[in-house]
């Protein structure tokens, strides 16, 4: 197993521990979010907030998040009042894509244990700056 799928089991069961209101524990990007932690900043508006990753897997690896949690733990907790935050979050993610990756890029949200999701917080990777490989994973 991966440290990536040690990191996504663990992540899942600490979520599930403490998920009594849906919201998870705290998590790495609410630290980011308040100031407490610093993060390499590539984008900020009223919405969303984003970042490089600090464990890059491509050349340009990029994290968006929206900046209110709202039980957007993970895509599959998106409610139907979400559609506008979740349209903004794609449209920041081509935006970002299309300045830092002009030959391309590859957008990912990772989505529950088996999704090796790690942080539950609603987040998209954008990702590129060298050839992507299919299948992902």
């Amino acid at each position: 197993m991966s440290t990536e799928e040690i990191a996504a089991k663990k992540a899942a069961a600490e979520y599930i521990l403490s998920s009594e209101d849906g919201e998870g524990p705290a998590t790495v990007f609410d630290k980011i979010l308040s100031g407490e932690w610093s993060s390499d900043k590539v984008h900020e508006d009223d919405l969303c907030y984003a970042f490089r990753d600090i464990a890059p897997q491509a050349p340009t690896h990029i994290l968006v998040i929206p900046k209110k949690r709202d039980g957007l733990t993970k895509l599959s907790n998106a409610r139907e009042d979400q559609k506008g935050i979740l349209g903004h979050l794609m449209y920041v993610a081509k935006e970002i894509g299309k300045k830092e990756c002009p030959k391309g890029f590859r957008i990912i949200v990772n989505d529950g244990e088996d999704g090796a999701q790690s942080v539950y917080h609603l987040h998209v990777h954008v990702m590129g700056g060298r050839q992507m490989k299919w299948p992902p994973g």
